[in-house]
C-alpha cells in the first residue's frame, strides 16, 4: 500500500465470501460513496452482497463497479476488503503484491500466513488491533461483531424457550418472568445484558474481571460473585486465565445458577486458547426442562461440554444452542458494521484523500494490525509503550496570612473573640427589638427568622440537578405577597380604622397583577423543567 505521486487511484475489491453460511458482505452501498470520496475506486463482486439484502444495482448507485467471477475481482483489486480469512483458492488468486483487510487470526492460521507471504502480500487483519488504544476504537470490528452476536443470542434463546421473557398477570393466570444467567460479561455479555433486562426477564451475570460489576447493574442485571478473590483482568481487554482454585469455586456457583435458571449463556473465550469448559454435562442435567444454553464460544469448542459447533441440540431436556454464525444471522447490519469500521480504516490510510493507502509502520493502531507486510510476516507485533506519567501538579502556593495568624479565604475559622461580639450584638438587637417593638411585629420576626432557618435547610438537601426547578417554584412562592396587597384592597373591618387612599389601593390593585404572573408562570416552568427528568 505504498503512493505513487503519478499513480492512478488504487481500487478497492469486495468479493463475495465463500465460507460455508456467512451472509456478510464487507462493504455496503453506503460505505462505498464514502470510500470513492477518498479518493478510492470500487469493485464489488456480483452477488457479493445478495445474503445481506444489499443487491448489485444498490452497488451501482452508489458509484461502485460490478465485476462477474471472483478471479476478476481479486486480479483487478489493489487492496480486498474482506469478512472471513481467505480460503487456500482466494489466496492464489490474489495479486502478487496485493493488499489485503481482513479477520486473519494469525496464532491460529500459521499456513494461511506463509501463503499470504508468498504472494508478497500486505495484510492488516482486523482482529489484530490493539484494542486498548482509544483512537483505535473506531475500527475495532472485534467488538462490533461481538455486540451484534450478543444480541442475537437472546434472540435465539427467546426463540427456543417456551415461555414468555417478561412477567406477566392475565386472566388465565400468572406468568413468572424468565431467569436468564450470563457467563462472562464482556462486550457479547452486556449486549446480551441489556437485551435480555429489555425484553423483562431477571439478568444475572458474572465475570472474572471485578470492574465489569457496574457495568452489569447499570444495564439493569445482577453481578454474582465468585467466593474467591482473585483479579482476573488480562491484556488487551480480555480476560485471563484463572487459578485452579478460583476455577473450582466459579464451578460451584454455575452450578448452582443452573439449578434456578431458565436460560444460561455463555461468552468465554480467550483469542488463541481453547473454549473453557464451564457448564459441565452435570449441571446441564440439573436444569429445568425446556431451560436453553446458548454457546456462544461454539467455534472454539464451546463452553458447554454437550455443545455440538454449528448445530442446536436437546440433551437431558435442554437446547443447546452452538451456532458458530451469530453475526452472520443478523447479517444486514453486522456487514453495515464491519464496513463503517474498514472505512476508518480506509481514512487512518490514506490521509491525503488521494486513492493511495500507506501503510506507516510509526504508528502503532497500524503497526498492531499489520500482520504482512510487502510478504514479510510482522506478527505478532511489538508491545505498545507504556504511556507517559502524568507531570506532576505543581505544589499549591501557602495561602497568605493576616495579621492575627489567620488564613486568607472563606474556611478560615472565624476568632473566638469576633464570634462572641457577633452574639452579644445580636442578643443586644433582639433585646431591642423586644423591648421597644410592637407585640405583632415580633410575632412576625419570629416566623421569618424560622421560615429562614427551614428553607435554606430544605434547598440545601436539594439534588443539585433540580435547583434550576427548585429556583422557579420558590420564585411562584414567594408571591405570598398577593396576601399583603389584597388586604389593602378589602374593606376594613368595622373598628379597625377606614379605608386606604386611592394611591395605596390602585398600588395594591398592580402588585397583585405582577404577583399573579410571577406564581402562574414560575408554576408553569418548574412544570416544564421537571418534564425533562421524567422518561
Amino acid at each position: 500500500m505504498q503512493a505513487g505521486t503519478a499513480q492512478p487511484a488504487q481500487r478497492i475489491g469486495v468479493p463475495r465470501e465463500v465460507f460455508p453460511g456467512e451472509k456478510r458482505v464487507a462493504t455496503v452501498p453506503e460505505v462505498v460513496e464514502k470510500l470513492i470520496k477518498l479518493g478510492f475506486k470500487v469493485s464489488v463482486e456480483s452477488g457479493a452482497g445478495d445474503a445481506a439484502n444489499f443487491s448489485d444495482d444498490t452497488y451501482r448507485a452508489a458509484g461502485a463497479e460490478i465485476v462477474n467471477g471472483a478471479a476478476a475481482l481479486w486480479a483487478g483489486s489493489d487492496i480486498v476488503f474482506k469478512v472471513r480469512a481467505p480460503m487456500s483458492d482466494e489466496v492464489a488468486l490474489m495479486r502478487e503484491g496485493g493488499s489485503l483487510v481482513s479477520f486473519i487470526w494469525p496464532a491460529q492460521n500459521p499456513e494461511l500466513m506463509q501463503q499470504l507471504a508468498a504472494k508478497k502480500a500486505t495484510v492488516l487483519a482486523i482482529d489484530a488491533l490493539p484494542r486498548t488504544l482509544s483512537r483505535a476504537q473506531k475500527m475495532d470490528a472485534l467488538t462490533s461483531m461481538a455486540g451484534v452476536s450478543g444480541y442475537r443470542a437472546v434472540v435465539e434463546a427467546a426463540n427456543a424457550f417456551g415461555r414468555f421473557f417478561n412477567g406477566q398477570i392475565t386472566a388465565a393466570g400468572k406468568v413468572p418472568p424468565a431467569k436468564v444467567f450470563i457467563a462472562g460479561a464482556g462486550v457479547a455479555g452486556l449486549a446480551a445484558i441489556g437485551t435480555a433486562a429489555s425484553l423483562g426477564a431477571i439478568v444475572r451475570a458474572n465475570d472474572t474481571r471485578a470492574e465489569v460489576a457496574d457495568q452489569v447493574v447499570s444495564l439493569g442485571g445482577e453481578f454474582v460473585k465468585v467466593d474467591y478473590e482473585e483479579e482476573g483482568s488480562g491484556g488487551g481487554g480480555y480476560a485471563k486465565v484463572m487459578s485452579e482454585g478460583f476455577q473450582q469455586a466459579q464451578r460451584e456457583m454455575y452450578a448452582k445458577q443452573a439449578k434456578e435458571v431458565d436460560i444460561i449463556i455463555t461468552t468465554a473465550l480467550i483469542p488463541g486458547k481453547p473454549a473453557p469448559k464451564l457448564i459441565s454435562a452435570e449441571m446441564v442435567r440439573s436444569m429445568k426442562p425446556g431451560s436453553v444454553i446458548v454457546d456462544m464460544a461454539g467455534e472454539q469448542g464451546g463452553n458447554c461440554e454437550l455443545t455440538e459447533p454449528g448445530q442446536a441440540v436437546v440433551k437431558h431436556g435442554v437446547t443447546i444452542i452452538g451456532y458458530t454464525d451469530l453475526a452472520s444471522r443478523l447479517s444486514r447490519q453486522s456487514s453495515t458494521l464491519y464496513a463503517t469500521n474498514l472505512f476508518r480504516l480506509a481514512e487512518e490510510l490514506c490521509k491525503a484523500k488521494d486513492g493511495h493507502a500507506i501503510v506507516n509502520m510509526e504508528d502503532d493502531a497500524i503497526r498492531g494490525l499489520t500482520v504482512v507486510k510487502d510478504g514479510s510476516i510482522t506478527w505478532p507485533a511489538p508491545a505498545l509503550k507504556p504511556a507517559a506519567a502524568p507531570a506532576p501538579k505543581p505544589a499549591a502556593a501557602p495561602v497568605a496570612e493576616k495579621k492575627g495568624g489567620h488564613g486568607h479565604g472563606s474556611s478560615a475559622p472565624v476568632p473566638a473573640k469576633t464570634l462572641a461580639i457577633i452574639f452579644a450584638v445580636g442578643a443586644l438587637a433582639f433585646w431591642f427589638i423586644g423591648a421597644y417593638a410592637p407585640a405583632a411585629f415580633l410575632g412576625h420576626l419570629t416566623v421569618f427568622v424560622l421560615a429562614c432557618f427551614i428553607g435554606y435547610m430544605v434547598v440545601w438537601n436539594v439534588t443539585p440537578a433540580l435547583h434550576t426547578p427548585l429556583m422557579s417554584v420558590t420564585n411562584a412562592i414567594s408571591s405570598i405577597i398577593a396576601i399583603g396587597a389584597l388586604v389593602q384592597i378589602l374593606p376594613p373591618e368595622a373598628g379597625t380604622g377606614g379605608r386606604p387612599d386611592a394611591l395605596i389601593r390602585w398600588l395594591a390593585f398592580a402588585g397583585i397583577i405582577l404577583t399573579a404572573v410571577n406564581m402562574f408562570g414560575g408554576f408553569s416552568v418548574t412544570r416544564r423543567m421537571l418534564a425533562m427528568f421524567r422518561k
